[in-house]
C-alpha cells in the first residue's frame, strides 16, 4: 500500500495478548473461599438446630399435654440460657395446671359425695314409710319431719357453695368497714353458742378500717368465729383480736382445740377436706367455711397466715391491705 506521499507502508495484524493463567495464589484463595462458606453453612445449620431443637421440643410437649396427663414435663437441659428458661417457666405453669385440675376433681367429688348422702336418706326414709304395712301417721309424720331437715342440709350446702363462687368472683362493691365493728357484733350472736360449750372467749377489738364488700367481709369474720367455736374442746377458749399494723388492717382468730399437724394445716383452706387430707361429712357444716374465708381473703388481696398451736388449736391471722 502506497500512502499520500508515496511511501510504501505495510499493515501488519495485531493479536490480542493471550489470556493471564490462574496463579497458585488464586487458588488458594478460592480454596479459602469455598472451606469458608462451606463453614458457615455448616455453623449455621449446627446453630439453628441448636436453637431450634429445644423450640421443637417445647411445641411437641405441649401439644401432646391435655388435662389427662398434666404430669408430664419438658425437663429442658442445657445451658441457662432463654430457651432454658422459658421451659422452667412452662414446667411451672404445668405445675400449677394439675395442681388446679387436681383441686377441682377433689371439689367436685366432694361437692357428690356431699349432695349424694342427703338424697339417698330421703329416698330410704320415703321407701320404709311406704312399704311399711303397719305405718301410722305418726310414722309418716316422723319420716317427713326427717326427710325435710336433710333437704335443709342441701339447701345449707347449695347456699354455701354459692356463697364460695360469689367470693372467688371478686369484689363488686367497696366501702370503708370496721372490723372491730363486724366482730363485736358476730361474737354478740355467739354468745349463746360459746356458753352452752362452755368455751370463753376474750376480745381485744381495736378499730381497724379495711376497704372491701360489707357482705363478704362480714362472712369472712363470722366464718372464723364460727370455725374457733365449731373445733374447740369443752372448756377451751377463743380469742379475737383486731388491730392495724403498719398500717394494715389485721384480724386475728385463736382458739383452743385438738393438736394439729403443721404439715396439715394448709388442707384446712380447701373445700371438703380435713387435717388429714381426707374428705368427711361434718354434723355441724360441710368443709366450705374456711375455703370460703381464703377466697374472700383473696378478692380483697389479704393474706393469710395459719399457725397450728402446740397446746391444740388454731391461730388464724388475716392481714388486708392499707385501706
Amino acid at each position: 500500500d502506497r500512502d499520500v506521499t508515496g511511501v510504501q507502508t505495510c499493515a501488519l495484524p495485531i493479536s490480542a495478548p493471550p489470556p493471564s493463567q490462574p496463579t497458585d495464589a488464586a487458588l488458594i484463595v478460592v480454596g479459602i473461599g469455598v472451606v469458608a462458606a462451606v463453614a458457615a453453612v455448616a455453623g449455621a445449620w449446627w446453630l439453628s438446630g441448636r436453637f431450634l431443637r429445644p423450640l421443637r421440643a417445647i411445641t411437641t410437649t405441649a401439644q401432646e399435654i391435655s388435662a389427662t396427663n398434666l404430669h408430664r414435663r419438658l425437663e429442658l437441659t442445657g445451658p441457662d440460657d432463654e430457651l432454658t428458661q422459658l421451659g422452667r417457666t412452662l414446667d411451672g405453669l404445668f405445675g400449677r395446671l394439675e395442681a388446679s385440675f387436681e383441686a377441682q376433681r377433689r371439689f367436685v367429688a366432694g361437692i357428690s359425695h356431699e349432695l349424694r348422702t342427703p338424697l339417698a336418706g330421703q329416698r330410704t326414709l320415703l321407701q320404709v314409710a311406704l312399704t311399711d304395712p303397719d305405718a301410722d301417721t305418726a310414722s309418716l309424720r316422723s319420716a317427713c319431719e326427717q326427710a325435710l331437715e336433710l333437704g335443709e342440709q342441701q339447701e345449707r350446702l347449695i347456699d354455701a357453695l354459692l356463697t364460695l363462687a360469689t367470693s372467688e368472683r371478686g369484689i363488686e362493691r367497696s366501702a370503708p368497714l370496721d372490723l372491730a365493728q363486724i366482730a363485736a357484733a358476730a361474737l354478740a350472736e355467739r354468745q349463746g353458742l360459746a356458753a352452752s360449750q362452755k368455751i370463753e372467749i376474750e376480745a381485744s377489738l381495736a378499730a381497724a378500717t379495711v376497704a372491701g364488700d360489707a357482705t363478704l367481709v362480714k362472712l369472712l369474720v363470722t366464718n372464723l368465729i364460727d370455725n374457733a367455736l365449731r373445733h374447740n374442746v369443752a372448756g377451751g377458749s377463743a380469742s379475737v383480736l383486731t388491730t392495724t399494723a403498719s398500717g394494715q388492717p389485721t384480724l386475728t382468730v385463736v382458739n383452743t382445740g385438738p393438736l394439729m399437724p403443721e404439715a396439715a394445716v394448709d388442707y384446712l383452706f380447701e373445700p371438703f377436706r380435713t387435717a388429714s387430707a381426707d374428705r368427711i361429712r361434718r354434723s355441724n357444716g360441710h368443709g366450705l367455711g374456711l375455703a370460703i374465708v381464703r377466697a374472700i381473703a383473696d378478692s380483697h388481696g389479704a393474706t393469710i397466715d395459719v399457725n397450728a398451736r402446740p397446746s391444740g388449736g388454731l391461730e388464724i391471722t388475716v392481714r388486708f391491705p392499707a385501706a
